[in-house]
């Protein structure tokens, strides 16, 4: 195989795939990038066997053929190669030369025969949607996944396509968050748990344009992800996810209209005085007058804080994490939000009119007393 491309093509491509690479395993030929060159076409894939990436780049193909080389040395030696044409060449014996102007690198590499390739995904069940609404909709999720693998659900979120919407939830036990994106045309009802890792790698190489589809398929094992010259496969979580249904429809009996820089502002102010394991809450309590007070009583200080709201009636003191409530403040774009909330044992709501997004955030025990 020998093939010529420019130093910025073959480094994006390197980046895409390089996201499906092992960097735990037993078999090193999972630690590869495959390189094909074959029908005038140049093709980088990567396949830790639980997410594939495949990309095609633009270059010049003056022999055809393929090889799989150590992924880590080979991004490390082309991100430090001069901003010129690349020409990589492969031998009989596996050994790979790589030219850059004066530069001139030779490796080890392995038979692109011993690759393991993307599985073939029947195109049956599928949506379509703007890489600019899937990577939001991940965004406004993500951060709420669990990352203990003994509730391996929850490391994942769950995708459902339901009467022409897509619906995202993600829980961790303490909190859900879930983002509804309306879809174009008649979509088959489906509903899959998708990897939070797959997610979270698929954002950062899509470019998240309004205006560039995405297309996303579905099977009862795998999903797939199609959109430029990429397509991303990944095992889905066996099992089904959890019902929130409950969660979502709990009475409330007051509603609290904030501003949410105002609000995000100072609870991040507070949150100076707490460190994570100290687990210490902050107190919001809402009295007769139109203000909400924020407390926060830790071994580093004291802060007190107030802001101005509208709410409908009743008083309350309630305790969160606040590193919960920022969380879900942060990806909300509404100048405003509104708030629901119960009492002290119950979680709070955010969400808007139209339901869109939802975030519950359960409380955290308090002495309601001394407040």
């Amino acid at each position: 195989m020998r093939i010529k491309c420019s130093k910025n093509n073959l480094a994006a491509g390197i980046n895409i795939v390089s996201k499906a690479v092992s960097t735990k395993t037993t078999m090193p030929i999972l630690e590869c990038i495959l390189i094909e060159a074959v029908n005038d076409r140049i093709k980088l894939t990567a396949n830790d066997l639980e997410i594939g990436i495949e990309t095609f780049i633009d270059g010049t193909i003056l022999e055809e053929g393929k090889i799989a080389i150590e992924a880590k040395i080979f991004s490390d030696i082309v991100r430090k190669l001069p901003e010129s044409e690349i020409d990589i060449e492969t031998s009989e014996d596996y050994k790979t030369t790589i030219r850059c102007e004066k530069s001139k690198f030779v490796i080890a590499s392995k038979s692109g025969e011993d690759f393991s390739y993307l599985p073939d995904i029947e195109k049956e069940k599928s949506i379509t949607l703007s890489q600019f609404d899937l990577r939001e909709v991940v965004r406004q999720t993500i951060f709420s996944i669990s990352y203990n693998e003994n509730t391996k659900l929850m490391t994942g979120e769950s995708f459902e396509v339901k009467d022409n919407t897509l619906i995202v939830v993600s829980l961790d036990g303490h909190r859900i968050s879930l983002r509804k994106i309306p879809l174009k045309g008649e979509n088959e009802n489906v509903k899959v748990v998708v990897p939070g890792k797959t997610l979270m790698d698929l954002s950062k190489i899509i470019n998240g344009g309004a205006e560039d589809e995405v297309n996303i398929y579905f099977t009862d094992r795998h999903i797939l992800f199609e959109f430029d010259e990429t397509r991303v496969v990944s095992r889905l979580l066996e099992g089904e996810y959890f019902k929130i249904s409950q969660m979502l429809s709990i009475d409330y009996k007051m509603r609290v209209n904030v501003n949410k820089k105002e609000l995000l502002d100072c609870i991040d102010r507070a949150s100076l005085l707490i460190k994570e394991s100290d687990k210490k809450p902050i107190i919001i309590s809402i009295k007769n007058d139109n203000n909400m007070y924020l407390h926060v009583d830790s071994n580093m200080g004291s802060m007190n804080e107030e802001i101005s709201i509208r709410k409908d009636s009743g008083e309350i003191v309630i305790g969160f994490n606040p590193k919960f409530i920022m969380d879900a403040l942060r990806v909300i774009d509404d100048e405003e939000v509104n708030i629901y909330m119960n009492d002290f044992r119950n979680p709070c709501i955010i969400k808007n009119e139209e339901e869109s997004y939802i975030y519950v955030i359960l409380p955290m025990n308090i002495n309601t007393a001394a407040y």
